[in-house]
């Protein structure tokens, strides 16, 4: 959640809850051992070994996701595998499902797949090591998009930490902020002391002015939503090997999907939380990913321009979910607070700052050179 570690909101994976959890797996063989375990706040991971290799164990609360919401990433990700996108196997359980409930929890469990994990000791939204790898990541980018062209499920339901596509399409965002709201109480309960009409509407009035009508035409895709190298693993020879983590995936379209992998990547959100709101840019980066992205797919200098209106805005409705977690499933309001002040609000301001401004004026200029 910042430069410093957080305790994990969930309780470990145990070596006895994961022995009992294999049963339920008969392909993947006989518990062995844990071998490691995600120190990332908002998940319960373990990856273990068997007798039939290594596997990662995901436990997650009925709340955020049950089997029936699995299926529709498990579905995503062998649509992608089928296109030839390297994504971890799911294992099916003992009723041939991608997932089941066990002891109050729902648990899925995916092979281990190939390749380095580079940034398994990096916090989330930190940028990638040299610009190579932001190159690397536009070029797979580039084709799990062309990949997930085909895939239909529908949308996802409200659940808490899934990205959505609703708001800033709508010709009134504001009303559509407020059916977003509308439909999660948790949420609606935790704004409903907070100018946040008034200050969406200020948002949407610098920032979001004609941004519907730049994605009117933008065709509806699945997409991964969650982009940063540390949802990747690396090839020794600096490409990507396998794509990781759909848990946010969902319709949206391809330019948001690269606008939010900027906005994760290139921005050091960590310090500018801390105060050092001059900490630089990475924009060379930035453009990198974009290099790598046009290599495979063309991009117009419309796209490029919707890509700059998209990104001072597009991590809003994520942010309004992870307030809906806090506020809902862990009825924390400070970690609330600050995914409202510091995440939905302080990002967009940042943008507004002569930082941001800089920012996004840098990227325009390189982005069309």
């Amino acid at each position: 959640m910042g430069t410093t570690l957080e305790a994990a909101t969930w309780p470990i994976v145990t070596a006895p809850e994961a022995a009992a959890i294999l049963v339920r797996f008969p392909q993947a063989g006989a518990f062995e051992q844990l071998v490691w375990h995600s120190p990332r706040p908002f998940s319960a991971a373990a990856l273990l070994r068997t007798d039939r290799g290594e596997f990662v164990l995901k436990r997650h609360h009925p709340r955020l996701r049950s089997p029936a919401a699995l299926a529709k990433e498990h579905a995503f990700m062998a649509h992608l595998r089928a296109a030839g996108i390297c994504v971890p196997d799911v294992v099916a359980t003992e009723h041939g499902t991608g997932a089941l409930a066990h002891d109050g929890w729902t648990v899925e469990l995916h092979r281990r797949a190939p390749g380095l994990d580079l940034y398994r000791d990096r916090p989330s939204w930190t940028p990638f090591l040299t610009p190579s790898h932001a190159h690397a990541a536009g070029d797979a980018l580039a084709r799990l998009h062309r990949a997930a062209q085909g895939f239909v499920a529908g949308e996802r339901r409200a659940h808490p930490l899934v990205a959505s596509f609703t708001i800033l399409p709508a010709r009134d965002s504001l009303a559509a902020a407020e059916a977003y709201v509308a439909a999660r109480p948790a949420l609606a309960r935790y704004l409903a002391d907070k100018p946040w009409r008034a200050d969406l509407a200020r948002l949407f009035a610098v920032l979001g002015t004609g941004l519907s009508e730049h994605l009117a035409d933008q065709p509806v895709l699945w997409t991964h939503n969650d982009w940063h190298p540390s949802n990747m693993l690396w090839a020794a020879d600096g490409t990507v090997s396998t794509v990781f983590d759909f848990g946010l995936a969902a319709p949206t379209c391809a330019l948001h999907d690269l606008a939010t992998a900027i906005e994760r990547t290139a921005i050091p959100w960590l310090d500018i939380s801390e105060g050092r709101h001059d900490a630089p840019t990475d924009g060379a980066d930035a453009v990198a990913l974009l290099r790598g992205y046009q290599a495979r797919t063309a991009l117009s200098r419309a796209d490029i321009a919707t890509i700059l209106r998209l990104l001072p805005l597009v991590h809003l409705e994520f942010a309004l979910s992870e307030i809906d977690y806090f506020a809902g499933v862990l009825q924390d309001r400070d970690q609330a607070d600050l995914a409202w002040h510091g995440y939905a609000l302080g990002h967009a301001d940042w943008f507004l700052s002569p930082p941001g401004q800089r920012f996004l004026q840098q990227l325009e200029r390189d982005a069309l050179a």
